[in-house]
């Protein structure tokens, strides 16, 4: 097991990754015109699916990573690689294509849209994923998992409440404040990012060390 700061810092680096803010002009769009109900309907759908989606990635990942005989130091440099080019284009205030295309926020009625693009991968995406499997192999033990776990559980609480709150914040918030929170997001992320990729380089080139 960890230290807390260091979960902590999983639970920073989970929350810029899912972001839930930047996907709200998405969301709000997707909803618009909706019953409150419908909305709370879509709200419980998508936080599930995030849920499910980065807990299987968190108890299962590595398992996968084996089976395709996939080594975690090159998982490392091509997340990093993923999460950079996340972060680019959060810092020009932006959500990247490696997040969502058009194609895929066109595709399917709202409830199927809840669980795809909006969930997947427009939240617990690539990025999220490989944030998750990266994080759990530092550590090892049931402590360890169960406080990942209750890391994507308090992200996924934080989630329902920006969806839930989504009008009312979209009236509020004017498109430059929610750019600046993408950005700082994508701040982190880059740190991340450069965490990542140097991690793997000197796992796969010890010289580098």
């Amino acid at each position: 097991m960890l230290e807390y700061t260091d979960y902590l810092k999983i639970f920073i680096a989970l929350l810029a990754v899912v972001d839930p803010l930047a996907a709200m002009p998405i969301i709000f769009s997707m909803t618009e015109g909706d019953k409150t109900s419908d909305l709370k309907e879509i709200s419980r759908t998508v936080v599930l699916s995030v849920t499910t989606v980065l807990l299987v990635a968190l108890y299962l990942g590595q398992e996968v990573l084996k089976f395709f005989g996939i080594s975690l130091n090159s998982f490392r440099v091509s997340g990093g690689i993923l999460l950079m080019l996340m972060s680019l284009s959060m810092l020009q205030g932006k959500i990247s294509e490696t997040v969502r295309n058009e194609e895929e926020a066109k595709e399917g009625e709202t409830r199927q849209r809840a669980v795809v693009p909006i969930s997947i991968p427009l939240l617990a995406g690539p990025g999220a994923i490989s944030t998750v499997i990266l994080y759990a192999h530092k550590g090892n033990g049931l402590q360890h998992y169960f406080m990942i776990s209750l890391d994507i559980i308090a992200v996924a609480a934080i989630l329902w409440c920006v969806l839930r709150a989504t009008p009312w914040l979209t009236e509020r918030l004017s498109q430059t404040a929610i750019n600046i929170v993408i950005r700082l997001m994508g701040l982190i992320l880059l740190a991340l990012a450069v965490e990542f990729i140097a991690g793997g380089l000197k796992g796969l080139f010890p010289k580098l060390a």
